[in-house]
This record gives structure tokens, sequence and C-alpha cells, in this order.
């Protein structure tokens, strides 16, 4: 018998076509390994491990199909192989733009905050990508054209039971190997690179979905005790205030922009010789504007949302999923509406797309904003939105409206979405010129933050003419990156450089975020921070040294503050050392470095403080700890008290005109402002 025969009857019996489906899947797992994802395997040793680690996992998977006989056996494996394609294919497209791996938390809050690939897969997706489907085909294409027969003998049941025992001793064996490199894999890493890179895609699923129901469980098991260590390390962590900034905006309207995946290399930034941001770099550059040029998102999977539970709680997001999501309508939280709301000001949150996206309805009732102007406040028509909502011109345009009703001082967050992925724009809003990388995601992003930039000079232009300018502070940042790691190329290309390193794309995470207040010292501080020290710093700003609620960041004006930034993976970036995986860079030089002794000693202590920092917050979020703790002179919040009915927020905006008559329309004579807001929007002509 020759020997291509023997190999078809084997391939003809049970073991053959077991063995054949799960080689395929091991070598469809290692293409994704090496070619979509960026796992960082370093040496001989880490590439082993990414060489056989989907293996226990395949033998385990496939292996419940052998408990069955005939067809049902086959239909099984052929299930089960389009399964495990289909997960492979959506991890290619969400880590090429999230440079992260899909969890529960996020497949099962893809609804609400439309995070996940729906309206921008076809501006991700690459022909190669369908590769993840190619096994199955061939195993298809196999049996239909009978060169592989089905095995109709039963097939023994202490055979397949034996296949599962083998599948778990080799899991135990992956991960003593793994962590015989990595220590404390699944216990102390906040990076689902590592757990992919060691154990496989599959395996991090199964922690993934273990780690879920673990959290949901917490809450139940916390106890009023657990807040004591969360108390303790924040009353050690807090920085006193600078007295040459504290109070300086006391008593002031507090304006939050948020400028959606926008970066700080933007600023200053030109294309063929003209400035993409003008406004925003007059406004960073301005005599009274504190600006920050090492300030960093510290994101995770919940982007947007985690920027948000920042700048308000100082509480970080989560490691996976979107701590809005899960917990926003139910966790007790000390944000910045309801401290503000408690001293007299009026709190208002605006945002031009559905109330539901990220699960805003609920959260901002939890963080105690009195009103929430979402898209049903908004007129709309087919050409007023792009991409993910409301076009920005017209969203500050028709927010204004909203504004001059608002009772002063107010507290007022507008987010605006034009500069979002996939970054579109009709040709009737583009009068600049798109980079020329040649990749077509990076290169109209500098035309969406044109736009942005016009959008915002407009407004500012309003907050002139009404006089709000002079009475209010004006923060301005960036939520998150607009371009993720997975475009190196085009990075470099924006950065000047010939290539990228992981020093570089750490540096790439700085976003803008900048302060303004008539009379303030301006000037830009180059002091290390991030998201989680926006809170902090407002409130000393408008004189509250807020020594009692429960805070992560500190005041970025400090002269004590600790600048050690913590990034939701674990790694960091301070003035020193800066820490990507296991790899360390000098910060000013952006020269790796072996560690010396010395050296070793304080980028562990570094590394003790990130992760305890990071731990502690999730503890508060997981178990709801805030409820056991309300500080002096805070009052819980009640959801119930607060409503975004349409109907009912123009009611009571109508009433509050008389009762405080001190919003910008009130001053007026009751009479509007709109006149005074000038915008070019064509839509609008």
């Amino acid at each position: 018998m020759s020997e291509k025969k023997k190999h078809l009857n084997f391939l003809n019996t049970t073991w053959g076509f077991y063995g054949l489906v799960v080689f395929l899947f091991c070598v469809t797992s290692y293409w994704a390994y090496q070619e979509e994802f960026t796992l960082g395997a370093k040496g001989s040793f880490q590439q082993f491990i990414l060489l056989i680690n989907a293996i226990p996992a395949g033998l385990l998977m496939f292996g419940i199909a052998l408990y069955f006989n005939g067809r049902l056996k086959y239909w099984l494996l052929m299930i089960i192989d389009f399964i495990e394609s289909t997960w492979i294919f959506a991890n290619i497209l969400y880590y090429r733009e999230f440079s992260d791996f899909l969890s529960l938390g996020i497949i099962k809050s893809g609804g609400n905050v439309q995070n996940n690939l729906g309206k921008s897969m076809m501006e991700i997706l690459r022909p190669t990508d369908f590769l993840a489907y190619l096994a199955f085909v061939v195993l298809v294409i196999l049996l239909l054209t009978r060169v592989i027969k089905v095995d109709h003998r039963p097939f023994k049941k202490w055979k397949a039971f034996s296949v599962t025992v083998i599948s778990f001793v080799l899991m135990g064996g992956e991960y003593a190997l793994a962590s015989t490199d990595r220590s404390g894999l699944l216990t102390r890493s906040f990076d689902n690179n590592y757990i992919v890179k060691y154990l496989g895609l599959n395996e991090y699923a199964a922690f993934n979905i273990y780690q879920t129901q673990k959290e949901s469980a917490t809450r139940s098991n916390a106890k009023a005790s657990d807040i004591d260590s969360v108390l303790r390390y924040v009353k050690s962590h807090r920085a006193a205030p600078n007295a040459e900034y504290f109070g300086q905006a006391k008593g002031k309207n507090v304006f939050v922009i948020h400028l959606e995946s926008f970066q700080q290399f933007l600023v200053d930034y030109k294309v063929d010789g003209k400035e993409v941001t003008p406004t925003i770099n007059k406004f960073y550059h301005n005599q009274n504007t504190v600006g920050f040029d090492n300030f960093y998102n510290q994101v995770a999977q919940g982007k947007t949302s985690d920027a948000e539970i920042m700048l308000e709680n100082s509480l970080f997001g989560l490691p996976q999923g979107s701590a809005m999501v899960t917990y926003g309508a139910s966790n007790t939280f000390q944000a910045a509406p309801a401290i503000l709301d408690q001293k007299g000001y009026t709190t208002a949150a605006f945002h031009g797309d559905v109330p539901s996206f990220w699960n805003r309805d609920s959260t901002y009732k939890s963080w105690g904003y009195q009103y929430f102007f979402s898209s049903e406040y908004y007129k709309t028509k087919p050409n007023y939105s792009v991409g993910y909502g409301l076009k920005d011109k017209i969203f500050f345009k028709d927010s204004a409206n909203y504004l001059q009703q608002l009772p002063q001082p107010f507290y007022a967050k507008l987010i605006t979405l034009t500069n979002h992925y996939p970054y579109e724009l009709d040709k009737a809003n583009i009068d600049f010129p798109a980079t020329k990388t040649g990749d077509k995601t990076v290169d109209p992003y500098v035309q969406t933050a044109h736009y942005l930039d016009q959008a915002f000079a407009e407004f500012l232009d309003y907050l002139e003419k009404t006089g709000l300018m002079k009475n209010s502070m004006i923060v301005v940042y960036g939520d998150h990156y607009g371009i993720s790691n997975n475009h190196r190329p085009a990075i470099a290309q924006l950065l000047h450089k010939k290539t990228v390193t992981s020093y570089d794309l750490a540096k790439f995470q700085k976003v803008p975020f900048m302060v303004y207040s008539q009379g303030l010292k301006g000037g830009i501080n180059h002091t290390y921070g991030g998201e989680i020290d926006v809170l902090p710093t407002i409130l000393h700003l408008l004189g509250d040294k807020n020594n009692n609620t429960v805070q992560f960041g500190t005041d970025l004006l400090s002269k004590k503050r600790d600048q050690n930034v913590a990034f939701r993976n674990g790694d960091f970036v301070t003035p020193t050392y800066t820490k990507v995986g296991n790899t360390v860079y000098l910060t000013k030089t952006g020269e790796k470095i072996n560690p010396t002794s010395k050296q070793r000693q304080q980028i562990d202590k570094i590394q003790n403080g990130v992760t305890t920092q990071l731990s502690l917050s999730d503890r508060v979020i997981y178990g709801d700890l805030l409820r056991f703790y309300t500080p002096k002179g805070f009052k819980k919040v009640n959801t119930k008290d607060f409503t975004y009915k349409y109907s009912t927020a123009l009611d009571n905006l109508k009433k509050v005109q008389t009762t405080k008559p001190t919003s910008i329309e009130a001053k007026n004579g009751g009479k509007s402002t709109m006149d005074e807001y000038s915008t070019n929007a064509p839509e609008l002509k």
C-alpha cells in the first residue's frame, strides 16, 4: 500500500479526521498570533509557547465531538470548527482597532455602546481576514467531495474521556511552562496580550468568563470593612493644593469640552504647512491657559466611558468591559456633578447621540447630573449626523440654546463626536488636506480633527459674545487615542520617523489637557499625569480641598504630587522610566535599558504602586464599596431625583428662569442669545 493511500485511510478514521481538524485549528491560531496580533513574543522559548499554546484547547474543544457517533460526530466537529474560526475572525477585527481582545463585558454591552464593529466593519475588514475560515472551507470540501469519508464505527467513550483528561493535563503543563517565564500570569496581569501569548485565545476566553462571574459575586460578598484599605490609601496619597492656583476659579462656571479621539500630537501639527487645529493651538498657548504636555489617556476596553469615569470620579475603568455599562446604574458614586450640585451648581451633560450610548442615561443619574441633553433634544435631519452622531458644528450650536438657560454657576460637559473612527465627513465640510500615509484609516483623521477645531472656534466665539468666557473655567481634554498602535507604519510617517518603537507608541498615548480661566497664570506644565488626576485638579481650582471623597488621582498643579502614570494593563510612565511589557526605557531619551540592581528596586517599587492603585480602584467598583462610605459634607445621590424626559427637562428649565434667574437668558431680559451664535455649517444655510 502506498504512503498516500495509508494517510488517506487514516484520515477516513475518527482519529484521523479529529487530528486533522485540531492540526488545522492550531495552524490558523498560530497564523493569527503571528500576523494579526501584536503579542510581543521574544526569544525561542516564547515563540515555542506561541507555537503550542492552541493544542490543549484544540484537543479539548474538538474532543467534545468524540463522545458522539456517526455523522453527528462529524457535524459537531464542523460546528465547533466554525465557532472557533468565527472567534478568531472577530478578535482579528476587534484587535485591529482596539489593540485588545474581545471580552464577555464588551460582547454583553455591544448593543448599548456600539463599541463593537458594526458601523465600521467595512473600514476595518481586509481580504486576508477570511483566512480564519480557510481550514473550515477546506474541511467542508474534503467531506463534500468524499475525499474524506465519515467513519460510522462507534467510538469508545473511554477514548473520548482519555482525550479530555490529556487536554487538561496539557493545559496544566502549559500553564506551568508559561509561569516559568511569566510568574503570576493570572493573578497580577492586567494585560490580555500576556494571557493570549502564553495560554491562547480559548484559555483567555475561559479565564475572562471566570473573572466576569467572580466579579459579579464580589458585590454580594463585600462588607463595610473592605473600604478601610481604600481610605487609608487615598488619604496617604492626597497631594496638597498649590496655593498659587487654589480657588482661582472659585464660583465660576465649568465647561468640560470632550475632544473625541483627539491626541496630543495634533496640537501644533501641520499638514502641507497648514495647522490642523489653529484654534486649539491658540487656546493651548493662551496666557490664561495651563496646558499639560505629558498628559496620558489611561483607558482600556471602555474607551470613552473609561475616560468619563476617570475624569468625573477619579476611579479607573475596568480591565475588561465598561464600568459605566456594567455598574453605572447600580453602584454608588461620588462624582463631580454630585459634588458640585451640592455646592450650588447646575449640572448638565450634552451628547449628540442616543442616551443609551455607553449606558449614559442610567449612569449620569448615579453621578448626579440634573440634565442630560442627548439626541432627543436636538433637531435631526439625514445630513446633520455622520458616523456616530450629530456633527460638531450643529451640536455646539444647538447645545448653546440649552446652555443659555442653565442657572449659573453651572457644570457642563459637552461630548463631541465627529472626530470618531472611522473619521467620515461629507465633502461639503472638508476643507483640509488628508495626510498621505497610504493608510485609509489614518489619513482622514486630520480632516475630522480640523472640522472639530472649527466647531470649537465657533463655540468659543459665542462664549466671548455672551460673557460666558469671562465667567467660566474651560477644561479641554482628549479622551483616548484616535489612531491605534496597529497602524505602526502610518504612525511612523506622522511622527516623521522611519520606524516606531514601543517607547514611541507609549508616548503616542498622550492626549491634550488644558484649563483656561481669565486671570489664571498660564503656561505649559510638564508634570506627568493622566485622566485619573482631572477631578482633584478641577476641585482645587474651584477652591474645594475635597479631603474626604475617594479619589485615586492627585491635583496636577500640586507641587507634591506623585508623577507615576498607571496604564490599565499595568504598564506605566514616570519622568524617569517608561515600562512597556517587560521592557523598560529611560523616559527622557527613549533608551532601552537592562536595569541595574538599584534601578530594578526603583522600578519594582513603582510597579507595586501601580498594581496597588489599579487593584484598589477595581475593588471599589466591583464591590460597590462607596455604598459603605459617605464623606462628611456629601449626600449620597438618589437616582430617583432625576429624569431626562424631554418635556420634563424643558418645563424645569422654564421654571428655573423664575426661581433662580441667573442664566444668560435670564440676565438678557428673558431673551434668547442665539442670534449671537455664528456658524458656517453648510447644513444650516
